[in-house]
């Protein structure tokens, strides 16, 4: 089952006092790359926060924010007057105004309000652990509902290519038959003695040269392998990347060994579909 790198998540917890509110969001990355927002009273449990996400998201962009509302007694607030009144001076030389002005612009600036902080307690923050784990939840099925829609995407994408290796094989015949008469025309146009063995040698090497079984049989298993490892209970974005490599390289040896216009044109067609896969492949876990 593949997964999205893409998702979001986002839950909130109102206790007595506070409003607990948590979001995840996640973009494609190439490894993990976690930003964490937090309060500074909180901060102590951003390593275990970290382990806990990156377990479960594994890659991505990923930005997690701990966001707490005070909404009861632990929300009132202690007015430095040192900080107020410093404000205050630096105010008066710039404008003449009346103090209650001044004030009221003072306490709009930084640091004039503090909030006393206790240690954190132990049931609140296995409450947060707790909305933690539940965010994580809801994060998954948001990848897993995108992941539903590059499965799709995929698995269509695949089927064309296998469609259009059909229509190689249909042209096969017709192209190596008319490799032949190519090939006797530039023997009967020759006038000069011919070394037999080394005409054998020749013929031996053009006709590999052109002959494209091995492509089409280790095409065939790539997109197979695609398709089975597509349908793995574990997404493998990475290990999907790595078959996309191998069946790009198949599809460019069929084209530099076609030499023949139509079957050229498949192949074109056979490239295009795989950068469609590549490109989403970006967004796969």
């Amino acid at each position: 089952m593949i997964k999205s790198m893409t998702g979001y998540g986002k839950l909130s917890l109102q206790l007595s006092d506070k409003k607990i509110n948590m979001e995840i969001k996640s973009l494609n990355s190439k490894g993990l790359d976690l930003n964490v927002r937090m309060p500074s009273a909180y901060r102590e449990q951003e390593l275990p926060f970290r382990k806990k996400v990156s377990a479960v998201l594994e890659r991505g962009k990923i930005d997690f924010g701990l966001f707490i509302e005070q909404t009861g007694a632990a929300a009132a607030a202690t007015i430095n007057t040192t900080v107020v009144a410093a404000y205050m001076e630096q105010l008066k030389g710039i404008a003449a105004a009346p103090d209650a002005a001044l004030m009221a612009l003072a306490l709009k600036l930084p640091d004039t309000l503090s909030v006393q902080r206790d240690d954190i307690d132990p049931n609140e923050l296995a409450v947060i652990e707790n909305l933690l784990a539940e965010t994580l939840a809801v994060m998954d099925l948001s990848r897993i509902a995108e992941g539903a829609l590059l499965a799709t995407e995929f698995t269509l994408r695949i089927g064309n290519i296998e469609r259009l290796l059909v229509q190689v094989l249909d042209m096969d015949g017709a192209r190596m038959a008319g490799i032949k008469p190519r090939l006797e025309k530039a023997l009967s146009d020759i006038t000069t003695p011919i070394d037999q063995n080394r005409l054998e040698q020749e013929l031996i090497y053009y006709i590999e040269k052109y002959d494209i079984t091995e492509e089409k049989v280790r095409l065939a298993g790539h997109l197979h392998y695609f398709n089975e490892t597509l349908g793995a209970p574990d997404s493998q974005g990475k290990k999907l990347g790595f078959i996309a490599q191998e069946i790009g390289r198949e599809i460019n040896t069929l084209g530099s060994k076609a030499n023949h216009a139509p079957m050229q044109q498949l192949v074109v067609q056979m490239k295009d579909e795989l950068e469609k896969i590549k490109e989403q492949l970006l967004n796969a876990l």
